[in-house]
């Protein structure tokens, strides 16, 4: 076991963690040329079209150090955006060790920062890795002084390298092998394994990728899930190279898979124990935490039929992607689907679109939102996910919104647009401090429900992509908020319904109607777009009607003929009006979204 290293790569989005990783694997002939392709862990085609990392990779290579042992080192390749943070600390939590990449050319930013915090917080030990140094705009001096501030390490513990030339991989890897601890464990005691991941296969079922803490794991034994409680066969155990590699037993501070035939996805949870039938473990492994989602949204499928396809699509995902929750709900101008928690926008847009590409599954999503804390006049406290669940204005007592600590880290230059940007959503400005004589931190706090839309965008676009963002949340705290509804003739569409901050509901809603005028389409009846606060309308718009000439065949002859003809078309338009209904096109949903 002292041979074994694990250790993940915690960055910011963009500072080469996954480049890295190409190198490392690279350096140690995990991958032979032939396979090596850029960003060669990121298998999913949507983070090869986007360029990020979405999933957590595990990879174990095989490294002869200059003492001439012969070592294993697991790694595990991180995403970096904000929205992938519980990726990040589950990769952390069965690890011993983290390189910590900062870019040369950027200097240390928000999630560097969160994800250290987070790594520091399960006793990791860090190896700070200055990448990018083959770049012409390269601070290397500066940044070194920043990571010194940030971690309190010695210069001399920075490490130098060039992820794309591979320059400084070699002193890397031995800094792996000399810096990070063995993982301590006992092979002898009853099996520990932590599952920190899974994955559906079509053909095998599920297989889960595990930890062992302590004990042995043996090919074909019994063995059984401690939290759900359900046994299983290990009909194959493996270590991860490239493509699965099996094994007959995996030791006590290795990582790999198993595949035992599992069917239901209910039976493997991320973050249970995997242990003994005959020999059980007392406890399950402590230490990992629970996902609290963000943001919520409703997931419906075009095809009222697609259902339960749609609740199969969800249970899938939810193997490969632990932070996503749903329960099941139903909508007047939906029918039936799925309230979802995501962590944040981007995370939403990335499970739309796996649903479409991996399930064929089209879905429509309702406006996203956040979860509210109600108290009612009796006194009771519930949370509400869903605009339509809010008790009568009359029972309300009191509303509380979810307010966030957020980070922005900028160069001074922006500073004034981030600090209007922040205030205008409500933020109140907690401190900002100087990191260098151009860098600036400053933390605000605001409600979530401000950031969930377009705040990220906004702040990249008004500090020209320099600016990094981070927050985590800090409580309820009370709110006067109002339920906006919009009416189509007079009838509420729920699924367009939101809770907004009174003093932000009249340029919404009036906002929300211009809108939907473009995007309805024209009937043979009038659509009367409403938007209104309890009983009070603060906002209409009117579709017109396709009208039919009828007065062309009147030619010549008295004022009351056509007349005549007219009364009778407006009788006919007011019955359609009455028994036509107006159907919203999807573009209506995502339009609120885009409203600036």
């Amino acid at each position: 076991m002292k041979h074994i290293r694990n250790f993940c790569i915690i960055a910011h989005i963009d500072h080469g963690k996954s480049t890295l990783a190409d190198r490392l694997l690279e350096y140690t002939d995990t991958v032979s040329e032939r396979d090596l392709q850029a960003q060669v862990l990121d298998d999913m085609e949507l983070e090869r079209e986007k360029g990020i990392t979405i999933k957590s990779h595990a990879i174990q290579m095989e490294y002869k150090a200059e003492n001439g042992e012969q070592y294993i080192l697991n790694l595990i390749d991180t995403p970096g955006h904000v929205d992938f943070s519980y990726e990040v600390s589950r990769a952390i939590a069965s690890c011993e060790g983290a390189l910590l990449i900062v870019d040369a050319t950027q200097g240390i930013q928000a999630q560097t920062i969160s994800n250290l915090y987070l790594a520091l917080g399960n006793d990791l030990e860090i190896i700070p890795v200055l990448n990018k140094i083959d770049m012409e705009a390269a601070m290397v001096d500066e940044v070194k002084d920043q990571v010194v501030d940030l971690i309190g390490c010695e210069y001399e513990d920075i490490l130098c390298c060039s992820a794309r030339t591979g320059v400084g991989v070699h002193e890397i890897l031995e800094a792996i092998v000399e810096r990070i601890p063995a993982p301590k464990g006992n092979e002898t005691e009853p099996l520990q394994a932590l599952i920190f991941d899974s994955v559906f296969n079509s053909f095998r079922g599920i297989i889960a990728y595990f930890r062992v803490m302590n004990g042995t794991i043996r090919k074909g034994e019994k063995v059984r899930f401690f939290n759900g409680g359900t046994e299983y066969n290990a009909d194959e155990i493996g270590v991860l190279k490239l493509k699965m590699s099996p094994r007959d037993e995996i030791k006590a501070g290795d990582v790999g898979y198993i595949i035992s035939g599992i069917k239901n996805s209910a039976d493997v949870k991320v973050g249970d124990t995997i242990t003994s039938k005959e020999r059980p473990c007392s406890t399950a492994i402590a230490g990992f935490e629970e996902v609290k989602p963000m943001v919520f949204a409703g997931l419906y499928p075009v095809e009222s039929d697609d259902y339960e396809d749609l609740r199969t699509s969800l249970d899938k995902l939810l193997l490969n992607d632990a932070s996503l929750t749903y329960e099941p709900e139903s909508s007047l101008a939906l029918g039936f689907g799925y309230r979802c928690g995501f962590l944040g926008l981007l995370h939403m847009e990335i499970i739309q679109e796996r649903l479409y590409r991996e399930f064929d599954m089209d879905v429509i999503t309702t406006v996203p939102n956040v979860s509210y804390r109600v108290t009612t006049t009796d006194g009771e406290q519930t949370y509400i996910h869903n605009p339509s669940g809010l008790p009568e204005p009359n029972y309300v007592e009191l509303i509380e919104e979810p307010y966030i600590l957020a980070q922005v880290i900028t160069k001074t230059d922006y500073l004034g647009n981030v600090m209007k940007l922040c205030i205008d959503k409500r933020g109140v400005l907690k401190n900002q401090t100087f990191i260098t004589t151009d860098r600036v931190e400053v933390n605000f706090e605001m409600p979530l429900s401000e950031i969930v839309f377009d705040f990220y965008d906004k702040l990249k676009s008004i500090s020209r992509g320099y600016a990094s963002f981070d927050y985590h949340q800090i409580g309820y705290r009370p709110s006067k908020l109002s339920k906006l509804d919009i009416l189509l003739n007079g009838e509420p569409v729920d699924a367009l319904s939101s809770l907004i901050y009174f003093d932000h509901a009249y340029d919404f809603g009036r906002k929300m109607c211009e809108k939907l005028k473009e995007l309805i389409p024209r009937q043979q009846f009038d659509i009367a777009i409403q938007a209104a606060i309890g009983a009070k309308i603060i906002a209409r718009e009117t579709v017109k009607a396709l009208r039919k000439d009828v007065t062309a065949k009147c030619y010549g002859g008295d004022i009351t003929r056509k007349r005549k003809l007219l009364e009778k078309q407006k009788k006919g338009k007011k019955r359609m009006r009455q028994v036509g209904n107006v159907e919203v096109p999807q573009s209506a949903f995502l339009a609120v979204l885009k409203m600036d």
